[in-house]
């Protein structure tokens, strides 16, 4: 995720990192060729009157304006389903986060097993960020989980399940140790279902993308609309065609692209959720909460 301030416009204007350009600057200048040849095309038979553009060539605008408009419709419900899933991501590590915080805090009170703990919630974070990546590395997580959690991890087809299944267990030992009674047992296994809601409801944005059929239309409805662009503002635009062809395809790849990355908002793009930060924020105040307890 890129920070930036955003108040400064002229930066932001001119930046390249981070922008849909770099994946789209290929196709605008494909299509920026495309109409720099039909114009040319145009003005070569217009002057050997070939042809006269208005019967030949040109279509007509307002029927091309309603398939631009039915195009947008579309783009923005891309980018509004994209967007949607990108915050309901951040809400579910937001979740995470708190509940960490607050299921140390009271183990940390009310036990002396708080050091644990906090290596156990850390490590779950940290499995449940691998796994939405589509990795199985327990590296990280091996620093802050006992060897035996990582071993039941590893013949998990979820890792972060088993750790989850270790903190659960030692929630039951320590109400079995008289550490605390029945009604805070309850109170942290309630900690400890919502963030497994939260991992539920990341897994559900990992592995349901947006139905192709409206991704392929959109790519689709793109395509037939920069195709017969030109068409349209040959005779009215003439050599300014190409200019305007860049700009409206800049446009339309560039909010397709914002969509396409925004719609998994747990991968390693420069837009995506900063993932890292977030279980290095939970090993952090897990572990002084820890520390703060064990002095």
């Amino acid at each position: 995720m890129i920070e930036y301030n955003r108040y400064s416009w002229w930066v932001t204007v001119f930046s390249v990192r981070g922008t849909a350009l770099p994946r789209a600057l290929g196709r605008v200048a494909l299509f920026t060729l495309y109409t720099a040849t039909i114009q040319f095309m145009v003005e070569v038979g217009t002057y050997l009157e070939w042809f006269t553009i208005h019967h030949s060539l040109t279509l007509d605008p307002v029927a091309h304006a309603v398939l631009g408009s039915l195009l947008g419709f579309l783009i923005v419900f891309r980018m509004n389903g994209s967007n949607s899933r990108y915050w309901e991501g951040r809400s579910h590590w937001g979740a995470l986060i708190n509940c960490s915080r607050n299921i140390v805090r009271v183990g940390c009170k009310y036990t002396k097993a708080g050091p644990e703990l906090a290596g156990l919630v850390t490590g779950y974070v940290i499995t449940l960020r691998q796994s939405l990546r589509g990795s199985r590395d327990l590296d990280d997580a091996a620093a802050y989980l006992p060897e035996s959690v990582v071993r039941e991890a590893k013949r998990f087809g979820n890792p972060p399940t088993a750790v989850a299944a270790a903190i659960s267990e030692w929630i039951v030992r320590e109400h079995r140790a008289g550490s605390f009674d029945g009604v805070m047992a309850s109170y942290l296994e309630s900690l400890l279902s919502s963030m497994v809601d939260a991992q539920g409801g990341c897994e559900k944005i990992q592995k349901t993308p947006l139905p192709f059929v409206y991704a392929a239309m959109i790519k689709q409805l793109i395509l037939a609309y920069l195709l017969t662009l030109p068409l349209v503002m040959a005779e009215r635009c003439g050599w300014w065609s190409p200019l305007l062809m860049a700009v409206v395809s800049l446009g339309l790849f560039g909010m397709e692209e914002a969509s396409v990355e925004t719609e998994d908002p747990f991968g390693k793009d420069e837009n995506c959720l900063d993932l890292e930060t977030f279980t290095l924020t939970i090993a952090r105040d897990t572990g002084q909460l820890a520390t703060q307890q064990s002095s």
